[in-house]
Order: C-alpha cells, then sequence, then structure tokens
C-alpha cells in the first residue's frame, strides 16, 4: 500500500488523490489526525480495529466503540468511511490513513498482482474448452501441464481456429468475426488468471495437509499429542473441502463455455465473487505456507509445537460449531465461542 505522504502528492505517473476522494482512507474528525501512527486492521477475533500508539503501547480501538465515542452518525462520512475500512481489510492485512482502499470495494478489480504464467494458463483452459466443444467432447480440464502439452499439438492448433469461427457464427456474429471471440477469451481470461493464483495457493496448503498427515501417523502413539493432531488432520481436510468446492464450481462454469460467452457480463460478475471469496479465505494461510515449507515429517519439540499452532488456526475457521463449544468447555482451546460464525 502507498504512504500517506505518497497519497497526497503522488509520484512520477501517480494520480494525487484529492481530499474528497472516497477510495482514499480519509477522515474529518480531528481524533483521526492526532496520533502519528493510527492504522486499521483485523483483530484476531476478525473484529476490525484502530490501533494507535500511546506511549509505548498499542491501544485497540474497535469501531463500534470510536462511533459511539465521537457520535458519528450513521450518514456521515466518516461512519461510511469507517464501513468502507472494514470492507477493504477482508482483501488486505492493514490500512493506513491516505492509502487507498482496495480495489475490490471501489472498482470490483483485484488488488493484487499474477503472473504471465496465470494469464496464459487461464487462457489455455478457456481455449481447449472452446475446442472441445467444437469436437463434442467437452472435458474440463484441470492439469496445467496437460493443457500446455494441447496447446502445442498441431491437430489442436487447427481445431482452435475453427472454434473460434464456430463460436462467432453460434454466437450470432458470423463466422468471419473470430476476432470477437478471442476478444471474449481474452476478457474471460484475465479475471480467471486470479482463480488461477488462488490455485497455486491452495496447491501449497495441500502440501501442508501431506505433512500433517505424516506427522499424524508419526504420533499415533502419543498420547500427549494423538488428540490434537487427530483435529488437525479432520480440520485440514474440511479445509481443503471448502477450497476445493469453490474451485470446482469455477471450473464447472468454465466448461459451460458457450453459456459464458453469450452471458459474459454476468460470468465476469460470478468469477470476481469467487475470486474475493477465494482471496478471503486465502489470505489468513499467508504466514503458515513458509512456515511449513520447513517442516520435516519427524518427531520433535518444533513440529509438536506447529501442530498445537495449527490447531489454533484451523479450529475457529472450520471446527463444527457444536464441536467447538464442547472443546471451549472443556478447556482444550482458551477462545471463546463463536456462536455460529465462522471467521476468517
Amino acid at each position: 500500500m502507498a504512504s500517506a505522504d505518497e497519497a497526497k502528492t503522488g509520484g512520477a505517473g501517480k494520480t494525487v488523490a484529492k481530499p474528497d476522494d472516497d477510495s482514499v482512507v480519509r477522515f474529518d474528525h480531528k481524533f483521526f489526525q492526532s496520533f502519528e501512527d493510527l492504522y486499521f486492521r483485523c483483530a484476531e477475533s476478525g473484529e476490525p480495529v484502530a490501533v494507535v500508539k500511546l506511549a509505548s503501547n498499542d491501544a485497540v480501538l474497535s469501531f463500534d466503540g470510536i462511533r459511539r465515542e465521537f457520535m458519528l452518525a450513521d450518514d456521515s462520512h466518516d461512519a461510511r468511511m469507517l464501513a468502507k475500512v472494514a470492507d477493504g481489510l477482508r482483501f488486505v492485512r492493514g490500512l493506513r490513513l491516505g492509502e487507498p482502499l482496495p480495489k475490490e470495494i471501489i472498482t470490483r478489480e483485484a488488488s493484487w498482482d499474477i503472473q504471465d504464467r496465470h494469464r496464459r494458463i487461464a487462457r489455455q483452459r478457456l481455449t481447449m474448452q472452446l475446442v472441445t466443444w467444437l469436437t463434442g467432447n467437452e472435458h474440463i480440464f484441470t492439469s496445467s501441464d496437460e493443457l500446455a502439452q494441447l496447446a502445442e499439438d498441431p491437430q489442436v492448433k487447427k481445431n482452435i481456429n475453427l472454434a473460434f469461427a464456430e463460436a462467432a457464427e453460434e454466437l450470432g456474429l458470423g463466422r468471419d468475426q473470430r476476432e470477437e471471440v478471442v476478444k471474449y477469451i481474452e476478457t474471460l481470461a484475465t479475471e480467471l488468471a486470479y482463480i488461477e493464483f488462488e490455485r497455486d495457493i491452495f496447491t501449497e496448503i495441500k502440501k501442508i495437509d501431506e505433512k500433517i498427515q505424516g506427522l499424524r501417523k508419526i504420533y499415533s502413539s502419543d498420547r500427549g499429542l494423538i488428540e490434537t493432531v487427530d483435529q488437525v488432520a479432520r480440520l485440514q481436510q474440511r479445509a481443503l473441502k471448502v477450497f476445493q468446492d469453490y474451485f470446482d464450481q469455477i471450473d464447472a462454469q468454465t466448461g459451460e463455455i458457450l453459456a459464458m460467452l453469450k452471458n459474459i457480463d454476468n460470468q465476469i460478475d460470478y468469477i470476481r465473487q469467487t475470486r474475493d471469496e477465494l482471496h478471503c479465505r486465502l489470505l489468513a494461510w499467508e504466514d503458515l505456507i513458509p512456515v511449513w515449507k520447513t517442516v520435516f515429517v519427524v518427531k520433535s519439540d518444533e513440529n509438536a509445537n506447529r501442530i498445537r499452532d495449527i490447531y489454533q488456526f484451523l479450529a475457529p475457521r472450520f471446527m463444527q460449531v457444536q464441536e467447538w463449544v464442547l472443546v471451549t468447555k472443556r478447556g482444550f482451546e482458551k477462545a471463546k465461542p463463536l456462536g455460529g460464525v465462522m471467521r476468517w
């Protein structure tokens, strides 16, 4: 995110944020200007909070408390901005005064960068769906390696040109308007590239699961840890299913390639909704993935701590409500019951 100074002064090739620009974090009440390092983040409970430095300590203030303390009317600029910041914190780790709000809540675009390979995979996936539609053997491709191999096949390349022409005819554009179909595919590929980015993160989470399952076997006779590692293994499986369901749904959507091209605006909206849901849920794994890359499947005090740490992470997110209440009642976990709400 840009610093407050950058947001005010701009820079080479940057647009200077106007004082009344609601796309940046800006407040009218003097309270927000009274601290040098005020910033916003989500607390452990998932609640959005403001953090200010008081002497050598951090003071954490809830948004509801700020609204009450300074009697911010619901329709006031500052109350609306707090709501936008709260929404924005679903997509970023923190926000400061003067920083732009995440693009997800301003323009519906994604606020993070992807690689060219993600765009290439998305384009290949859509193109191959079009080819299989043409041949009458529609197939959902999930392997990027398989897509890359098929893309180089001479017969497939010949079918691609024919598929674009036939799709143009089917869409009522005329067979000679294949370039219009190319543009549609590029538009959808730009959106689906962010799903491919998230798919890479999901792959890393599956690697964590492999290590957890290995540790579960190693600690199967350890009375002090077996209950925790069993719970972790089950919770991790639930996490994988949640994410896999999202990818299955979006893959099934791309399997209906002609329907996507005929209803492209609604399809883009659906892809962005799925992208945002995945991003919000996967963002929480950002710190875990590099830690678990260093884990070897052996018995050690460090791995015992890793198991306990990931339990603390998984339980409030993926444990069923009834289980969560039972666990907290017997003192196995110190966190408070969450009712029917999962936090991300």
